[in-house]
């Protein structure tokens, strides 16, 4: 039993920053973590992941997990490592993307440690992966499923529940009834107007929330599909290549699908051959089919994403796509170019002016799709620069993030809004932009969450005696 009577909550990540989503709510009766993901971007950043954390793992009982995505599950094998040994609660789809994403994720620290010594780049002697495919398959021992909207009982003052937030397939807020009070993790909001997810759930009444606000200062205009189909058909006529750095989970599955949607109306060349060329990804579009009461496709349309692209597997293949003669798509992980089989495209493709780096996701500050964002003359994979002389092009509508009007939208669905907001995964410039936004058009408190500040939501006469701890 804890010993205090305060609802105290604390962001070990994810505050002031995009990425490494940790968020621990410290109560009377249970310690709970929400997400568990890694650090991505800067030096400094990246460097935390390798950083003991605050609060010991073992002194945490639960972790509920909104989505699947590295930056929001990915420290989960050095959480357990470390000694967490409660129970990881998230929904099916959620659960099926996480192991595919942290077995992908073990395995390219493991051949990123081994290059890296092969050929001295590193300056840690020897390097060494944060974690091994062993310590995915412990982590994953502790993995509880628990289907959308149904009440989980944590302890005799805390339940909580998934609600359905349209960022990726499975993805979704945490409603925490703690103590009559209601606190909703908001995870990564998604899309109102998506082809391919269901628009966030409306919630209902809440005391608090912690919310994201990655595009908390920007509005994602046009229509995607117009846009994507012109960008192509520029490249087909100056016969160049269009590599799509993508998310291999969520980002990936809805291009394929407007791809077909686009052929099938003839905006684009029947001809053009889309390769995916990501295991990772080919697995979770194979999931795709799995759940088909978390999107909109219909059956037909499903196995059309599964089957109408050609899928590789083998990285031994990769070399014969990059130099297949004539134009084509290429999708390829990582979204923001930090690792994966997109930095070979991106050695060869890169230097030839007919081609086009499509960016299509959220780039955090210090990787490469960042400098690219920034017009980089140049960027630097495996130890050698290579100039950027192909033609880069974002399309923010296909973004899996919610913009300005569609967090303040989500806001608004609240059936009674919130007495305050804790902003958390976004750049500072964005978050203040929101903050002012929030404050003035719905006259509710928001606050920037600091990294590791401790903030007392409020006090339960529960355990009014209890001595601090």
């Amino acid at each position: 039993m804890k010993t205090t009577n305060e609802i105290i909550l604390q962001s070990l990540g994810a505050a002031e920053t995009v990425t490494g989503s940790k968020h621990l709510l410290r109560t009377p009766e249970l310690n709970i973590l929400v997400d568990c993901g890694l650090f991505q971007g800067i030096k400094s950043l990246r460097m935390k992941n390798r950083e003991e954390l605050p609060v010991h793992p073992g002194d945490i009982d639960v972790l509920l997990l909104t989505h699947a995505h590295l930056d929001h599950c990915g420290y989960i094998p050095l959480f357990v490592k470390k000694g967490f040994r409660g129970k990881i609660y998230m929904t099916p789809p959620t659960k099926d993307l996480t192991e595919i994403i942290l077995y992908d994720s073990a395995k390219i620290q493991e051949e990123d440690a081994e290059k890296a010594n092969q050929e001295g780049y590193s300056k840690h002697k020897p390097a060494l992966p944060l974690y091994k495919t062993e310590d995915v398959d412990f982590a994953i021992s502790h993995f509880e499923t628990v289907e959308h909207s149904s009440a989980i009982q944590l302890s005799p003052h805390i339940s909580f529940q998934f609600r359905k937030n349209g960022h990726i397939l499975g993805s979704a807020c945490v409603q925490l009834n703690c103590f009559d009070k209601t606190i909703v993790f908001s995870g990564d909001i998604g899309r109102y107007q998506s082809d391919f997810l269901l628009a966030p759930a409306n919630m209902s009444k809440t005391d608090y929330v912690i919310m994201e606000s990655t595009y908390g200062d920007r509005l994602h205009k046009g229509d995607p599909a117009e846009q994507l189909a012109a960008v192509i058909n520029e490249a087909v006529d100056h016969h160049g290549t269009i590599l799509i750095p993508s998310f291999a989970v969520g980002r990936a599955q809805e291009i394929m699908h407007i791809l077909n949607k686009l052929k099938k109306e003839n905006r684009i060349p029947h001809w053009l051959p889309v390769f995916l060329d990501s295991p990772m990804a080919a697995d979770a579009t194979e999931i795709l089919c799995n759940y088909p009461k978390w999107h909109k496709l219909k059956h037909d349309e499903c196995m059309s994403v599964c089957k109408d692209v050609v899928i590789n597997r083998d990285w031994h293949n990769t070399k014969d796509i990059i130099h297949k003669h004539g134009s084509k798509i290429v999708i390829s992980a990582s979204g923001m170019l930090t690792g994966g089989r997109v930095l070979e495209y991106m050695k060869h493709l890169t230097p030839h002016e007919n081609n086009i780096i499509l960016l299509i996701g959220y780039q955090a500050e210090g990787t490469r799709g960042r400098a690219l964002q920034n017009k980089a003359h140049e960027v630097k994979i495996h130890g050698k620069y290579y100039p950027v002389k192909a033609r880069v092009v974002e399309i923010s509508g296909l973004s899996a993030h919610a913009d300005q009007s569609e967090l303040i939208e989500w806001l608004k669905s609240f059936q009674q809004l919130p007495l305050k907001i804790f902003l958390v995964h976004g750049e500072p410039s964005a978050q203040e932009v929101l903050r002012v936004k929030i404050q003035d058009e719905l006259k509710i408190p928001a606050h920037i969450q600091q990294q590791n500040q401790a903030i007392t939501l409020f006090n339960t006469n529960v355990y009014a005696n209890a001595t601090s701890l």
